[in-house]
């Protein structure tokens, strides 16, 4: 990709209006930080794909899959911290869009969908792949605008400001936005470019210029100072850390529970889960009275981030007689489903740090740490066999750089059995929708968005989901593992209240499916392990991190999760 310095002037010459259009639309994207298009192939969506390709400044991210290229452009956003923008042609290519528009919109993941349609004249008459666009994303984009078809009659300044009006609702509503692309015939290039001099011309110096035509002045508020802030740091305070992305502010985080001598509750989606300032396997030692006892004693709560992952804790929050809640977390969003909520600040977690400041304490109020040590012991000793329950605790210690959980149990056993250490440098989870679909691709854009070495865990049935997305892998990329627990189904099942009467559980609810994944990773060209010791598996992912893209399948039996957990809880409630 050309640096910015390097990008020449917008051309004057186009193959057509239509193309014309879709050069204004992504220059001014790039304009506003976009660097990345996923884009799938499609006729009607022509105009923007040879806008792409012509384009010095984007890097081009394809895939044949739309329901998975959403999620790659998710990854790739999440992980690079822009905006990415996705092109797809018109009919139900864009609804495919929809599962992963939704995990961006619940998230606050910025993507841009440019999705080429039918103009109004070939609709409702049998014109093939006209569906109704306008609107298809609903409530879950911050911005949509049903563009009119290209016409010499519309000023160029239309295009740009409509973009500049699109990236400031993103801005202030962090998420999705769709922009669709109305293109009449010809869609392909004719015998004769078009000068597009004089109608540039009104646009002044904007086809040399670098900036965005008018670019919004669309801030989100800063972090106002709470008057009784002093009050309510001088209570028994516990310190939650639910969603935070990025790793530099959740550090802030952990340092001040430190200061305040504050117990610190840090979820898998923190980035300090592994952190030793963290109540490590704090999710377990809930099921200890005596940890759950001297937990009881904080009077206020202040939580970083929403979403949280752990049911036990989550419980223990909503039940518990708060004398105050306070929760911080950026996103415009209600993030309380118990209402238990006494004060929404609508701001980061270092911002609120940074103007709230925390002096040492002389001492914790508590002796959290010495109560959860019991569990940290149980979960060692459970942890030393071959099982989801040894693997996940295994990987915990080994992953490098990017660490992407599956949804259902993988993300739970991660957040319940994770050791002390250094740990990934990075962490995502799609926790928005907490969908299982699209995983696969979702770590894919992530490896591209980072350039880190990157691991996925997840379940069969995620994997067989996303099996498409086997195909983006990046061979001379950094190195991606992907770790397939396969226990034959929705083992999840197990623990949940679903009658295991006759073949309903099975039938109904796990769907067994006897397959494995030697023969998708040999049809992608993945290298491939199947380890049935722990410290096999350990071999097999450090060799893995040398390499291009691997598949390792943990093959275990259906009930062993459920039996496992299950046995771990009543150790830890047993006096």
């Amino acid at each position: 990709m050309s640096n910015d310095a390097a990008t020449p002037p917008f051309p004057r010459h186009h193959d057509t209006f239509n193309h014309l259009w879709a050069a204004l639309l992504l220059e001014e994207l790039y304009r506003h930080g976009v660097r990345d298009l996923a884009l799938a192939p499609g006729s009607r969506s022509s105009p923007l794909t040879m806008a792409a390709a012509a384009h010095p400044g984007l890097r081009r991210h394809l895939h044949f899959d739309e329901r998975g290229l959403g999620f790659l452009a998710l990854g790739l956003a999440r992980s690079s911290r822009r905006p990415v923008a996705i092109v797809t042609t018109s009919g139900t290519a864009v609804a495919n869009l929809l599962p992963a528009v939704v995990e961006a919109h619940l998230s606050g993941v910025p993507l841009v969908l440019l999705c080429a349609d039918r103009p109004p004249e070939l609709f409702d008459n049998g014109s093939n792949q006209a569906i109704d666009q306008r609107d298809l994303f609903a409530r879950h984009v911050a911005f949509h605008r049903d563009l009119p078809s290209p016409a010499p009659d519309i000023a160029a300044a239309f295009v740009l400001g409509t973009v500049d009006q699109a990236m400031a609702s993103q801005r202030l509503a962090p998420g999705p936005i769709h922009l669709n692309c109305r293109y009449p015939e010809p869609l392909y290039p004719g015998d004769r470019a078009i000068d597009a001099g004089d109608y540039l011309a009104p646009l002044g110096d904007w086809p040399r210029d670098r900036r965005p035509w008018g670019p919004w002045v669309a801030t989100p508020p800063g972090c106002p100072v709470q008057p009784d802030w002093e009050a309510f740091r001088g209570r028994r305070g516990l310190i939650v850390a639910g969603r935070i992305d990025e790793p530099e502010r959740a550090r802030a985080v952990a340092e001040a529970s430190e200061r305040l001598g504050w117990p610190l509750f840090a979820d898998l989606q923190s980035q300090i889960r592994f952190d030793a300032r963290n109540l490590i396997h704090g999710d377990l030692a809930l099921h200890d009275a005596a940890f759950v006892a001297e937990l009881s004693r904080a009077e206020v709560l202040l939580q970083f981030g929403g979403r949280l992952i752990s049911k036990r804790l989550s419980r223990f929050i909503a039940h518990h007689p708060w004398r105050d809640y306070w929760l911080v977390d950026p996103l415009p969003a209600r993030l309380d489903p118990d209402h238990r909520v006494r004060r929404r600040l609508t701001c980061r977690a270092d911002d609120f740090l940074a103007v709230h400041p925390a002096p040492p304490a002389d001492a914790p109020w508590h002796q959290l740490p010495a109560r959860q040590r019991r569990a940290s012991e149980h979960v060692e000793r459970a942890c030393g066999r071959f099982s989801e329950l040894g693997v996940c605790h295994r990987l915990s210690r080994l992953a490098e750089g990017l660490l992407v959980v599956g949804n259902s149990l993988p993300a739970r056993l991660m957040d319940m059995l994770g050791g002390a250490g250094t740990g990934p440098a990075r962490v995502l989870v799609n926790r928005g929708a907490s969908g299982i679909d699209g995983l696969i691709a979702t770590a894919c854009g992530a490896a591209r968005g980072s350039g880190m070495p990157t691991t996925l865990l997840l379940g069969d049935l995620s994997a067989l989901h996303d099996l498409n997305s086997l195909a983006l892998p990046n061979r001379d990329g950094p190195p991606l593992v992907v770790i397939v627990l396969n226990n034959d189904g929705g083992s999840i099942f197990h623990m949940l209240p679903v009658p295991d009467r006759g073949e309903l559980l099975d039938a109904c609810y796990r769907l067994p499916h006897g397959l494995s994944f030697a023969r998708a990773a040999a049809m992608f060209g993945l290298d491939y392990a199947a380890p049935e010791t722990l410290e096999a598996f350990e071999e097999s992912y450090r060799n893995a991190l040398r390499r291009g893209a691997t598949l390792i399948e943990v093959r275990v039996p259906s009930r062993q999760v459920a039996e496992d957990l299950e046995a771990l809880g009543a150790r830890l409630r047993e006096r």
